[in-house]
């Protein structure tokens, strides 16, 4: 009776392989961009150049510090950031920046504001000053009056 059940159990393991190899799929290619940001952000590596123009244009800056495998950044970039009405304060009101703390100098500036959380994000003076910090999501609302309160304090 065993020798039929191990026959059994090997017949379907070889069933179930078909001879092809499986390779786990990422539940967020790299090739899918997802919605497009209504948030302006500006490709820089280096904050030194942001908070001139900041400092040029009278503008605070916007640091969004995430990760490639933090779900949470994943979620604003696709609920948060493409909100025309986000975007519209957003563009206004700040410089937007997005750093990835794990690559370039994103781990410079993880290290420099201290991130431990992702995301972080961050209202910055023009001379880098925090103004505002938010460790973790920030939904529509929430990220509206965090922009709100970091323009109030630098007023």
């Amino acid at each position: 009776m065993y020798k039929y059940l191990l026959i059994s159990i090997l017949a379907l393991s070889v069933a179930a392989c078909n001879g092809t190899k499986k390779t786990p799929q990422d539940p967020f290619p790299t090739d899918d961009k997802g919605p497009k940001s209504a948030v302006d952000f500006i490709d820089a590596e280096m904050l030194m150049p942001v908070l001139a123009q900041a400092k040029e244009e009278g503008k605070l800056i916007f640091l969004d510090v995430y990760t490639t495998w933090c779900l949470p950044c994943k979620l604003m970039d696709e609920e948060v950031f493409p909100n025309k009405e986000i975007g519209n304060f957003m563009n206004k009101h700040f410089i937007n920046m997005k750093v990835d703390a794990e690559k370039g100098n994103g781990v410079n500036l993880a290290a420099i504001y201290e991130v431990k959380v992702f995301p972080t994000l961050l209202f910055l003076s023009p001379d880098g000053r925090v103004l505002q910090r938010k460790e973790g999501a920030a939904f529509h609302k929430e990220l509206m009056q965090l922009g709100e309160n970091a323009l109030k304090l630098e007023e």
